[in-house]
């Protein structure tokens, strides 16, 4: 095979993992390993391996390394929504720490449909995949079936469940609701309105305040559902369907998204936040404290969430431990109430 520069002429599909050791200089077992198990190789090493990947244009067959191995180094996440950017904080960590081990990921969008998840579900399972990470713990019995008889680990986040398919890591969304409603009611406020989208966890937060505000003897509360996803456009409308009825005193949305659509109807109403109407949001998004006025908030830490669940299924695949669990592992990052302007 002809060389230039100590590069390779050759097809990507014809490069092999020898060519790509023999420019590295160095055995292709550690060429494997590289690729594969990067945190057992030297870090001089592994750069020599990867610009020996570069030079030659090799393409690694993972399929069938995962099909020998019974590893494919590929991770599945399965999220409601990417419309905005609740989870992007939680993606984003999740993937740093899963690539920088190694691992690939793939992402797909549920649409806050239980049978869209099963059938995402089957079709991610057919490609091998090592872990799977779920958002939420609401899921078909077929779903559930399926990710057992897969043995391998199962992450589900942003949710806390009694009896989680195997680990999950988040919060409680019924905590939420009560906390904000004594919260809210501490500082004064009694006449209620409620804005959601049909998203089961916001439904529940949702909820969990009406409950308690009932139980502080706050009843017939004005609750909104919009169709999901979460936009500023449902965000007004929704807002636009409360003040038709009588105005609530505050709108507690299921989002910082239908929060900033309460703020835009509000203005142009000219009604003034607080005074006039008071918002509050959930999930802190990072425009959330810089919209006018800046929105009062739940804030839950989703950086954490990505972080956590990663290292939790690196620690089971350092440790080949494929499968469910023995004792199912429940992780509560909590949240914390961001008073701002809003409120």
């Amino acid at each position: 095979m002809a060389k230039k520069d100590e590069g390779i002429q050759a097809t990507a599909e014809s490069v092999t993992l020898i060519d790509v050791a023999r420019v590295a200089g160095v055995a292709p077992m550690t060429v494997s390993r590289a690729l594969n198990r990067p945190e057992l190789v030297r870090s001089d090493t592994q750069k020599k391996v990867l610009d020996a990947v570069r030079a030659t244009g090799y393409v690694p067959n993972l399929l069938a390394g995962g099909l020998a191995s019974s590893k494919s180094r590929l991770v599945a996440i399965l999220l409601p929504t990417i419309a905005n950017s609740i989870f992007a904080d939680t993606v984003q960590a999740l993937v740093d720490r899963l690539t920088a081990s190694g691992y690939q990921t793939l992402l797909g969008v549920t649409a806050y449909s239980i049978s869209r998840e099963e059938a995402l579900v089957e079709a991610i399972l057919g490609r091998r995949p090592d872990g799977i990470v779920l958002a939420g713990t609401s899921h078909s019995k077929a779903t559930v079936a399926r990710l057992v008889k897969a043995n391998i680990p199962v992450v589900e986040i942003w949710d806390l469940t009694s009896k989680p398919i195997d680990t999950v890591i988040g919060f409680s969304h019924e905590q939420v609701g009560k906390e904000v409603a004594q919260h809210l009611v501490a500082k004064g406020y009694r006449d209620f309105g409620v804005l959601s989208v049909d998203d089961p966890r916001g439904l529940r937060r949702c909820k969990s305040l009406i409950a308690q505000l009932a139980t502080q003897g706050i009843r017939n509360t004005a609750f909104e559902i919009m169709p999901a996803p979460a936009t500023l456009q449902a965000g007004r409308e929704g807002t636009a369907k409360l003040l038709q009825a009588r105005p609530p005193r505050i709108i507690v949305c299921s989002s910082d998204t239908l929060a900033q659509g309460v703020l835009a109807e509000a203005a142009s109403r000219k009604l003034n936040v607080p005074d006039d109407i008071a918002v509050m949001g959930f999930g802190d998004l990072s425009t959330a404290a810089h919209v006018y006025p800046a929105l009062s908030t739940v804030r839950v830490d989703g950086a954490t969430i990505g972080m956590e669940a990663a290292d939790t299924l690196l620690a089971r695949f350092l440790q080949g431990r494929t499968g469910a669990v023995s004792s199912r592992v429940k992780i509560d990052t909590g949240f914390a109430i961001i008073d701002r302007e809003s409120t």
